[in-house]
């Protein structure tokens, strides 16, 4: 699995509107409002780093709404929760 981080900038009248549009695209698997210079983060999930041009310039960038957009493509996953699902064997947990 691939991921990229998008930071989003977006029209602020818009900021709903524009992260449901994005957190309904395939290859997003979740969007996050912000504070700072961007309104949004997008995280973009794609099995074929190739992927990554249908989601963020074919589909992501063309969301009305976005001013700006600044991606990041991720190494190395280093979150316990990433890491945890990635070793899941579906059992129930012990606790």
């Amino acid at each position: 699995m691939h991921t990229a981080i998008v930071l989003v900038k977006t029209d602020v009248a818009r900021i709903r509107e524009v992260a449901e549009t994005i957190a309904a695209l395939d290859g997003v698997s979740e969007v996050y409002s912000i504070t700072g210079k961007y309104d949004l983060i997008a995280m973009i999930r794609v099995h074929r780093h190739e992927e990554f041009n249908d989601v963020i310039p074919g589909r992501l960038n063309k969301v009305p709404g976005i001013l700006e957009t600044e991606t990041h493509i991720a190494f190395e996953t280093y979150s316990k929760h990433d890491l945890e699902a990635a070793f899941s064997l579906g059992l129930p947990d012990a606790d």
